[in-house]
C-alpha cells in the first residue's frame, strides 16, 4: 500500500471539515439579516445604556479559555495516529510521546507562571 494512502483518512476529515467552516461562514454572510441600526451599533446590543460601573473580566479568563482550545486542538493532532498506530509500530509510539510530552512540557511551565490559578 501506497504510503500517502495511509493519511487519505485525515485529508479527508480535514477537507470536510475546512469546508464546512467555509460554507457555514459564507451562508451567514450572504443569507444573515443586513439591518445595522442605531442600537445594532452600539457597544451593548441590548438596547440599554450602560450604568454605572461595569465590570470588566480580567485577561487571566481569556488565557485560560485559550489555553483549553490550544490544548484540544492540539490533542486532536493526535487523531491521525490512532488510525494508523499499528502500522507506525515503534517510531510512530515514540513520536506521539515526544508530543505528549511536549504538551506536557508546556502545560506544567503554564502551571508555574501562575496562569491556572483562579483566586487571582
Amino acid at each position: 500500500m501506497d504510503p500517502l494512502l495511509e493519511y487519505l483518512n485525515a485529508l479527508i476529515y480535514l477537507g470536510i471539515a475546512a469546508f464546512i467552516g467555509v460554507a457555514m461562514l459564507l451562508l451567514g454572510a450572504l443569507l444573515g439579516p443586513k439591518r445595522p441600526g442605531k442600537t445594532k451599533l452600539a457597544a451593548y446590543e441590548s438596547g440599554n445604556e450602560p450604568m454605572g460601573y461595569i465590570k470588566r473580566f480580567p485577561a487571566h479568563f481569556y488565557a485560560v479559555g485559550l489555553l483549553f482550545i490550544l490544548f484540544d486542538v492540539e490533542v486532536a493532532f493526535l487523531w491521525p495516529y490512532a488510525v494508523s498506530a499499528g502500522k507506525l509500530g515503534l517510531a510512530g509510539f515514540a513520536a506521539a510521546l515526544l508530543f505528549t510530552l511536549v504538551l506536557l512540557l508546556g502545560l506544567f511551565f503554564e502551571w508555574r507562571k501562575g496562569v491556572m490559578k483562579w483566586d487571582r
